[in-house]
């Protein structure tokens, strides 16, 4: 599979290097971004930008010699059931479960941004009209979907502050806390290419993060780490930190 996204990064850069032209690919995952940024010293066109349709979007395109991200192109979707008042609460894996089943690859579906009984969700622009003519139902709910300019304004991605009781602000001791894991559980996720800091792999469970930085566990979720606060009177860290939700 890297073999694979390696000629493909490698196909766009030549592209965009020779004919002077941006050059987009799909929407990446974490892993995929990490490779991207191992080859982005020796590729063709170095000049990347990465974009998922608003800031802190975890899946992203980038944008091979593009100047700005203005002409990504990202749509964004709206999706409100057609009856607000008895709807339930929508729910990611339903919501994306209805999207996967009209046939689009997850590489072509960016973030989706859940808001109680409403959704907003990036995809890219080519598939963004089949998206409002066959998204029909969520679940059992029925729905309808239709493009807007813009995501709603204010927080987006909302987080939850927690403060965790570290021997040391380890990756692998915030991650073990954070998603109820054992130490052992949480150290196997480094070799295994699962942890990333700042969208970029780490191979390291020592690692300690910097205030600011977000760490992403694939199949587990994030937190931006916030630094640690106090230290206990048995030397333990109060580390403080915002989960996303």
């Amino acid at each position: 599979m890297d073999q694979v996204m390696e000629k493909r990064f490698r196909e766009m850069a030549d592209r965009s290097w020779s004919r002077g032209i941006p050059c987009y690919t799909d929407f990446l995952d974490l892993s995929e971004q990490a490779l991207l940024r191992k080859l982005q010293p020796g590729l063709a066109q170095p000049e990347i930008l990465l974009f998922g349709g608003t800031e802190g979007c975890e899946r992203v395109m980038a944008g091979f010699g593009a100047a700005g991200t203005e002409a990504f192109p990202i749509a964004c979707l709206r999706v409100s059931p057609l009856g607000l008042k008895f709807a339930p609460d929508m729910a990611h894996r339903d919501l994306l479960g209805a999207l996967m089943s009209l046939g689009f690859e997850r590489s072509l579906l960016g973030d989706l941004i859940l808001r109680e009984k409403e959704a907003w969700l990036f995809c890219a622009d080519r598939i963004a009209d089949f998206i409002c003519d066959g998204l029909s139902s969520v679940r059992h709910t029925p729905v309808q979907a239709r493009r807007v300019d813009a995501p709603p304004a204010g927080e987006l991605f909302r987080t939850r502050q927690e403060t965790v009781q570290v021997t040391s602000p380890r990756l692998d001791a915030l991650v073990a806390h954070v998603f109820r894991l054992s130490r052992g559980e949480a150290q196997s996720l480094f070799p295994a290419g699962k942890v990333f800091l700042n969208g970029a792999e780490c191979l390291r469970p020592d690692a300690e993060p910097l205030p600011g930085q977000i760490v992403s566990v694939r199949g587990l979720g994030r937190f931006r780490y916030l630094g640690t606060e106090s230290q206990s009177r048995k030397g333990k860290w109060n580390a403080a930190l915002a989960r996303y939700v």
